[in-house]
């Protein structure tokens, strides 16, 4: 599943990729100017109206004896879509996985386990209200497709320099997070702790 996304968004096929990005970026300007009801009721429709046009053209071809008549999506239709127990079962331990991991990760930064990333998760708020302000969510989920269908490719084109720029950024970032953490009292002592705690551990391994 996942090669295949990572294939969609490095176009190694073009013309699926491009099918599957125009469809996405019509759907979602259809909904910058219509209702999501509508949108979704238009869609379905025109599905509906393209499969039942290629069933009554087979049993128009099996009516003048040059068809057989059978099902264009017989092959779909055999498809077998049920879930052995072993599958179910691996299924709701992912999803149960990822939900206790989101969990935690709310804990961590909603009840303030760690001050610094708390900050930089209000931070991040605090920018989104302004991104908010002048963009609506579509807007962003329009840019965000852009983004995903374009940037992984610029990625794999100009890698090198890239990977100089980020890590001149990450360099910088760590340089703040540190003088940040210097600043704030006691969280030297915490990580000290941390680190003893930590250490312990694995000597008692």
């Amino acid at each position: 599943m996942g090669s295949k996304v990572a294939d969609l968004l490095y176009w190694k096929d073009t013309r699926t990729s491009g099918v599957v990005f125009t469809g996405l970026m019509v759907s979602l300007l259809c909904l910058l100017h219509f209702s999501i009801v509508s949108v979704t009721a238009h869609v379905a429709l025109l599905l509906l109206c393209g499969t039942i046009s290629l069933r009554v053209y087979r049993k128009v071809l099996q009516a003048v004896h040059r068809g057989d008549g059978a099902n264009p999506f017989q092959a779909y239709l055999d498809v077998d879509l049920t879930l052995t127990r072993e599958q179910m079962e691996r299924l709701s331990q992912q999803i149960a996985s990822r939900v206790v991991s989101m969990a935690i990760q709310l804990r961590h930064f909603f009840l303030v386990e760690d001050l610094v990333d708390s900050l930089k998760l209000a931070l991040l708020f605090y920018i989104l209200t302004f991104v908010g302000a002048v963009f609506n969510g579509l807007t962003l989920l329009i840019l965000g497709v852009i983004c995903l269908f374009t940037v992984p490719l610029l990625y794999r084109q100009h890698q090198a320099q890239m990977d100089q720029y980020v890590g001149l950024v990450n360099n910088q970032l760590s340089h703040i997070k540190a003088k940040i953490r210097a600043k704030i009292p006691g969280s030297g002592a915490l990580a000290s702790a941390a680190a003893a705690v930590s250490g312990a551990k694995a000597k008692a391994e």
